[in-house]
């Protein structure tokens, strides 16, 4: 076989090569299968063929695709695991034979005319899309690779290898695909193998938790217990007692000995959440332990060792809070050693992607055992990426869990494909972030929302055009593809809008 480098063009500036993949067509007529072949080799997928269902299944048991192509129609092949005589039913014993050997690839259907909606019914069975004979070649060229794109980013989400969510690399849950997040990542690697306390900051939702859990499994700590306090969640008086600890009698209730969490994750990792909201009598005996080591228990003269590496997070602008007198300056600095400041989702919309379907992998085991992987379509993802999430990662995987369970109710049958539509998206996210109003004049009536009525729609097509490159990053074919338009519309329309 031909190295498929020598056909794969150079990407043009700005945009971004598909994803090559191992691609299996399935088709009887072997002019076609070349046709076909040749056409996906161009962009460096690398193509394998069987002629028969028979030679199909052999390649499913022993190959491994990421897409699948097969002709709905062919000729009987033995009666190959209940092939229909005249091979009427052919493409769908590969589709379902695809579906259990090879759970991880998207299947795509060629069909006749008259084959459409028998074809289209092969959605519950999971086909990815279907296209109709004679084929478009551009057309079919361009339908391949966003399956391809497709199973790229839910190997991405899902696999414990994937290099965007270093699932066992000590970053369980936290996906990275956004420069900004890998920068984050990257300190946190540094600074989990000193012994400096660590300071997370960042709005609510943003994952500071997740940020403390990493920094406890990447340092020497790791076998160690690690521990989490919410500073907001207590009272001064039940915060002391969490904190330190009490002996017998200190208080009414109080029957016997107890440690602190000081005590108890001595040798590993506190995680002091919401710190910004620690009184301050409570601020001053907490720097006490940190410069001490010590810890006095509620009741109590003695001291005791502890030996707890503290990791703090609040959503709260501490240098402002001190400069009002709301925090203890030298507190901040010794909980300081290191800081790490989580963005708002909403500065690192290349992640959105990553997560949802990361959150699909996840929220499907969970809400619904034994079923497939719920999939989402290229228009809902779109119109997620393009949200400002003010609630940040918690909000998303909140509306990510909605849609899957609202999915669900379409699709009653226990072994068909959840499939998310832009239908499943709450009304709040679909109409709370407009993006046409980015490019609307301050004075302009509807500039910070409202209808959209009397809008010029060469402003909404604009920036919806804009918007799109951006979650493409510059792929002007998929761009395109998205928007519901030709290529040369598109170029057209860039030109005539002065955008690059």
């Amino acid at each position: 076989m031909p190295d498929p480098s020598e056909h794969a063009p150079a990407a043009a500036p700005g945009q971004q090569p598909p994803p090559r993949a191992q691609v299996l067509i399935v088709e009887d007529e072997p002019d076609h299968a070349d046709a076909m072949a040749e056409a996906l080799r161009k962009p460096g997928h690398v193509c394998t063929i069987a002629g028969s269902v028979a030679g199909a299944l052999d390649e499913l048991r022993h190959g491994t695709f990421d897409v699948i192509i097969t002709d709905l129609r062919m000729p009987s092949s033995g009666g190959a695991e209940g092939v229909a005589a005249d091979g009427a039913d052919a493409g769908m014993v590969v589709l379902r034979a695809a579906r259990r050997l090879q759970p991880h690839a998207e299947c795509v259907m060629v069909t006749a005319h008259g084959d459409v909606p028998t074809a289209r019914s092969a959605f519950k069975d999971g086909v990815y899309d279907f296209i109709e004979k004679p084929l478009d070649l551009a057309v079919f060229r361009t339908l391949i690779n966003r399956a391809a794109e497709h199973v790229l980013l839910r190997h991405e989400a899902a696999s414990a290898g994937a290099p965007d969510l270093a699932q066992h690399d000590g970053f369980e849950g936290i996906v990275a695909a956004s420069e900004p997040m890998r920068r984050i990542l990257r300190t946190v690697r540094t600074v989990a193998q000193s012994t400096l306390p660590v300071l997370v900051t960042g709005q609510s939702g943003t994952g500071k938790e997740l940020i403390a859990q990493a920094v406890h499994r990447l340092s020497p700590r790791a076998k160690g217990r690690f521990v989490a306090l919410n500073c907001a969640a207590e009272t001064e008086s039940l915060l002391e007692d969490q904190l330190f600890g009490h002996i017998r009698g200190a208080f009414t209730g109080a029957e016997k000995d107890r440690e602190g969490v000081f005590e108890y994750a001595s040798g590993g990792t506190l995680f002091l959440d919401e710190i910004g909201d620690m009184p301050l009598k409570m601020q001053a005996k907490l720097l006490r332990v940190l410069e001490t080591g010590r810890v006095v228990r509620v009741g109590s003269n003695d001291e005791r060792q502890t030996d707890a590496r503290l990791v703090s997070a609040t959503n709260k602008d501490l240098p402002a809070m001190i400069a009002r007198g709301e925090f203890r300056e030298d507190l901040f600095f010794r909980i300081k050693g290191a800081q790490v400041h989580l963005p708002p989702l909403s500065d690192r919309r290349q992640d959105v992607p990553r997560i949802v379907l990361h959150a699909l992998a996840r929220v499907g085991t969970r809400l619904l055992p034994g079923r497939p992987t719920p999939a989402i379509s290229d228009a809902a993802l779109m119109r997620l990426t393009s949200y400002h999430w003010p609630g940040n990662v918690r909000q998303l995987l909140n509306v990510v869990q909605n849609m899957v369970v609202t999915a669900a109710g379409d699709s009653p049958d226990p072994a068909s494909v959840i499939r998310l539509d832009v239908r499943h998206i709450p009304d709040d996210v679909h109409t709370t972030d407009d993006p046409a109003r980015a490019e609307l004049p301050d004075d302009h009536p509807h500039a910070a929302g409202g209808s959209l009525a009397g809008t010029p729609l060469e402003l909404i097509e604009k920036r919806a055009i804009r918007e799109t490159l951006l979650l493409t990053a510059g792929n002007r074919e998929q761009a395109a593809r998205l928007l519901g338009i030709g290529e040369r519309t598109l170029y057209r329309k860039l030109k005539e809008y002065g955008l690059r």
